[in-house]
């Protein structure tokens, strides 16, 4: 087991096993540990090998409020979180779009499981992260994203672009743990964490 005091996991989920799962861990000098993952149990395994104060994980870990469930077609679709994302014209997919749906269902169930070992894990958005912090989203190429994080102290390399997003989340949850992360949202509905808007 990995002594070293991690002190957060980011998990870049994907919706299907079949596809990569990003995960990276950060520590409190800013070191990180990174891989891809496949299936629930790998993930589950490289968060309690790591033992973090806190998960952030890139998946709808709610519903919009009103809504029965996602399978039942309702005139809800954006949370209050979702809703500040637009008002901050951060650009997002919504939960309801077809694809998500199968995100979103990965990323309760998993949230849940990690949450009844006693894990803290929230919901995070790599893409809004890197637009408050400044740094190219994965679209400008690995490279340029790469560059952005390093210039944020963090020594990447030319990893996958899941990977990198995960070590996005890991840093916001980094910043959360130093009072330098908000939580946007209603917290009966669902929160994301984002880093602040000063740093």
């Amino acid at each position: 087991m990995n002594r070293r005091p991690w002190l957060c996991v980011g998990v870049d989920l994907a919706g299907v096993e079949n596809r990569p799962t990003g995960l990276a861990s950060i520590d409190v000098l800013r070191r990180l540990d990174h891989c891809l993952a496949h299936t629930d149990a790998q993930i589950v395994d490289y968060v309690e090998c790591r033992q973090p104060q806190v998960v952030v994980m890139d998946a709808p870990l709610s519903i919009p409020r009103g809504r029965v469930s996602l399978d039942v077609p309702s005139q809800f679709h954006l949370r209050s979180c979702d809703k500040e994302l637009l008002k901050r014209r951060i650009r997002f997919f919504p939960v309801t779009l077809g694809p998500m749906r199968i995100l979103i269902k990965r990323g309760i169930r998993l949230a849940g499981h990690l949450r009844s070992k006693g894990y803290t894990v929230f919901e995070g958005y790599p893409g809004g992260s890197q637009d408050i912090l400044g740094v190219p989203r994965k679209g400008m190429g690995v490279k340029a994203l790469v560059k952005g994080l390093r210039e944020l102290g963090l020594q990447v390399d030319d990893w996958t672009h899941d990977e990198l997003d995960a070590v996005t989340l890991a840093y916001v949850g980094f910043l959360y743990l130093n009072g330098k992360a908000e939580f946007i949202g209603d917290k009966d509905e669902g929160e994301i964490l984002l880093p602040l808007r000063e740093v």
